[in-house]
C-alpha cells in the first residue's frame, strides 16, 4: 500500500490577514513538496483567499475550518460551502468547539456534510468523546452516533473521499494525547461502522487522521499505525517551524513504511 498521509493546518481564530501570511511564507520556505504527503492549511474564513493567491498550490490544500449548510440566501454572517468550492479543496466539519462551544447538533453536521459534497468540497468529518463520556465508558457509542448520523444522507461513491479526524475533546489544546493505541482503537470502530454501511472496501479507503495537541515528537507514534492517516493539528500549525517538523516527520514514516513494503 502506497500510503499518502494527510496533514492538515487548523490554524481557529488566530492571525490577521498580514500574520496569515508572513505564516504562509514561512511555511513555504521550511516544507518542501513530498510526492507521500498532502498538507492542508485551514485559516480563518477572512484570510482565506488571499492565501489562495499566495500559496503554490502544488504543496498546500486549503481547508475552510467551517461553513453554512444552505447554499445561499438570508443568513447574515454566514459563508457557505458554495461560496468556497472554488476556494478550498476540504472543509472541516464537527470539530468540537462548534459542536460544545456553538451547540451544533449531530442533525447540523449532518446537514453540513451533505452541503459540502453538494458543492464538491470534501468534508473533514470530526468525531470525538469528552473526558467524562470516556470516563463512563462511552467512547465507542459516542463515536458510532456522531459517524452514522453524519453520513445519512451520503451515497457509496462519495464515502471514498471522505476524511474523518477522531478528536478526542479531553485532548485538544490541554496536552494531554490520547495514546497511538488508544486512537488506532477509536479508528478501527470507525472502519467497522463504514463497513456496515458501505462494505470493506469503502471503509478501508476512508482516510482517518489523529487530532488533538499533536506535537512533533508525536508524529511516528501516531502514523506508523496501519489505521492512521494523517493529522490535524491545532495549536502547533501555527507555529511555523514545528509544523515543518511535523510534515517532516510524517514523510520520514512514509517513507520508511516504503522502504518496508519494497523489501
Amino acid at each position: 500500500m502506497n500510503k499518502k498521509f494527510l496533514i492538515v493546518g487548523n490554524w481557529k481564530m488566530n492571525l490577521t490577514t498580514t500574520q496569515a501570511s508572513l505564516l504562509v511564507h514561512r511555511l513555504s520556505e521550511n516544507i518542501k513538496i513530498h510526492k507521500n504527503i498532502e498538507v492542508v492549511l485551514a485559516p480563518t474564513m477572512l484570510t482565506l483567499q488571499p492565501i489562495s493567491l499566495q500559496i503554490d498550490h502544488r504543496k498546500f490544500k486549503l481547508a475552510s475550518q467551517d461553513a453554512y449548510f444552505i447554499d445561499e440566501g438570508a443568513y447574515t454572517g454566514q459563508v457557505s460551502f458554495t461560496m468556497l468550492k472554488n476556494l478550498v479543496k476540504y472543509g472541516i466539519i464537527g470539530h468540537s468547539e462548534r459542536r460544545h462551544i456553538f451547540g451544533e447538533s449531530l442533525e447540523t453536521v449532518t446537514k453540513k456534510v451533505a452541503a459540502a459534497y453538494r458543492n464538491n468540497i470534501i468534508p473533514i468529518l470530526c468525531v470525538g468523546e469528552t473526558n467524562t463520556e470516556r470516563l463512563a465508558g462511552e467512547t465507542n457509542q459516542v463515536i458510532h452516533d456522531q459517524v452514522e448520523t453524519a453520513l445519512a444522507n451520503i451515497t457509496s461513491e462519495d464515502i471514498t473521499s471522505l476524511v474523518i479526524a477522531y478528536e478526542p475533546v479531553w485532548a485538544i489544546g490541554t496536552g494531554s494525547v490520547a495514546t497511538p493505541d488508544q486512537a488506532s482503537s477509536v479508528a478501527k470502530v470507525i472502519r467497522n461502522d463504514i463497513s456496515e454501511l458501505y462494505g470493506s472496501e469503502a471503509a478501508g479507503r476512508v482516510r482517518i487522521l489523529y487530532g488533538g495537541s499533536v506535537k512533533p515528537d508525536l508524529v511516528s507514534g501516531f502514523l506508523r499505525d496501519p489505521q492512521i492517516d494523517g493529522l490535524l493539528v491545532g495549536g502547533a500549525s501555527l507555529n511555523y517551524r514545528q509544523f515543518a517538523d511535523i510534515v517532516t516527520g510524517a514523510n520520514r514514516v512514509a517513507h520508511n513504511l516504503k522502504l518496508k513494503e519494497d523489501e
